[in-house]
């Protein structure tokens, strides 16, 4: 078995280097492979498969450390820096509060899913210990509310099951892509849809004028300056929150020992706490305009050395969960859905505002330009903004959903 951290780190990015090639083949066997299996699944599954089969070793390694301590935070300091909450604010109040009902939504259903399941079926899930439910459904909170980073940080400051955590990633996948799809045809019959439900466009279509006649930023051509800037940001706010959760931490378990079942006394929960504040301070600067240099691409590449990194940890053969997991997923989707749905019937918001505050949560920056571009195509920096903007409050919104779980599984 491998065990050296080098050869590892070496075969992940291998792994990331030839799914990325693949996936933009025109085989026609490729062609297939990717139209069924996302290129983030198979960034996961692939890696999980060194450890399944016993080629790795990765139980002693300090990559995964390394991920948690250093890449994490970086790849989510630069997700949140393009946030710009003005424009935001500035699109209207139906499609702001449908998308905050539509994070409210995620957030309140799952513990009324969890609280359901304890009437029903309370034997069928685990609530105590590293893979009790509530822990994974914190991780699928961070992600239906933000994205991929924030469930990864959800899961290390829940400190949740390898295996536990895998299915997490299923469920997500299986339903944002359901869910997604679902929109998409709504979108082919969005005008008889308003029509039926008696929708109010004319916000709609002032806004698609408003956004087709914004000027539009063109992405600069990234030079060293505009790396070495980027870095400089990402690496230098996880400094900075390393060294404020060093002082934080140990003052709580100090003075506060009660709130370690709240996370205070865990460096990793201000890690990320302090992350997120200070870059969301940092997007209202000029700081803001290094995602016009590349500085999403620089996290994306760092979030997918994560989930490599992730997969590495899941082991396939002890995954036999998944029905109850799915059903929790489906539940917890349906809640989210009907907040939606009547908050937008009762504001007679257009189906396009439902759809693109629907996806924003669900499927976050990914999938969401997709899905606004099928109502019109200058909807989908828009949709962007949302879906980044989730980026930054979802750590927050992901604590308090999962701490209202705790409470519900006790």
């Amino acid at each position: 078995m491998i065990t050296q951290d080098p050869v590892i780190f070496g075969l992940l990015a291998t792994i990331i280097g030839l799914v990325f090639f693949t996936s933009t083949s025109s085989h026609p066997i490729w062609r297939q492979v990717y139209r069924f299996i996302p290129v983030m699944v198979m960034c996961y599954v692939l890696p999980s498969l060194l450890n399944t089969l016993n080629i790795v070793d990765a139980s002693h390694s300090q990559l995964n450390s390394i991920s948690s301590n250093y890449l994490m935070p970086a790849c989510l300091a630069l997700l949140i820096i393009s946030v710009d909450i003005k424009a935001i604010l500035l699109l209207g109040p139906k499609i702001v509060i449908l998308f905050l009902l539509g994070s409210f939504g995620v957030i309140i259903g799952g513990p009324l899913t969890l609280l359901l399941f304890s009437y029903i079926a309370p034997e069928s899930i685990n609530w105590v210990g590293a893979d009790a439910a509530w822990r994974g459904m914190a991780t699928l909170a961070g992600n239906w509310v933000g994205g991929t980073a924030n469930q990864l940080a959800m899961k290390e400051v829940y400190e949740v099951d390898d295996n536990l955590f895998a299915i997490m990633i299923s469920v997500n996948v299986v339903y944002s892509a359901i869910w997604m799809s679902f929109l998409l045809i709504c979108a082919n019959h969005a005008k008889a849809i308003d029509k039926t439900i008696g929708a109010d466009a004319s916000q709609f279509n002032q806004l698609v004028n408003v956004t087709e006649n914004a000027s539009k930023t063109k992405l600069q051509l990234p030079s060293l300056h505009s790396y070495m800037q980027i870095f400089c940001v990402a690496f230098g706010v996880t400094g900075l929150a390393h060294f404020g959760a060093d002082i934080l931490a140990p003052f709580f378990a100090e003075h506060y020992p009660a709130t370690e079942k709240y996370s205070f006394t865990s460096s990793f929960f201000w890690v990320v706490i302090l992350v997120t504040t200070v870059s969301v301070i940092l997007s209202n600067t000029r700081i803001r305009h290094l995602e016009d240099l590349g500085a999403s691409k620089v996290s994306t590449v760092m979030l997918y050395f994560l989930i490599a990194n992730m997969g590495l940890q899941m082991d396939l053969t002890m995954i036999d969960d998944f029905p109850i997991y799915f059903a929790i997923g489906f539940i917890w989707l349906t809640i989210h859905a009907l907040v939606v749905i009547i908050a937008g019937l009762l504001m007679k918001a257009p189906v396009a505002y439902m759809a693109m505050a629907s996806q924003c949560c669900i499927g976050g920056a990914a999938s969401s330009p997709v899905v606004a571009m099928a109502f019109h195509r200058s909807l989908a920096p828009i949709a962007i903004m949302f879906s980044v903007f989730g980026y930054a409050w979802a750590t927050y919104m992901a604590w308090i959903c999962a701490e209202m779980m705790r409470i519900t599984a006790h």
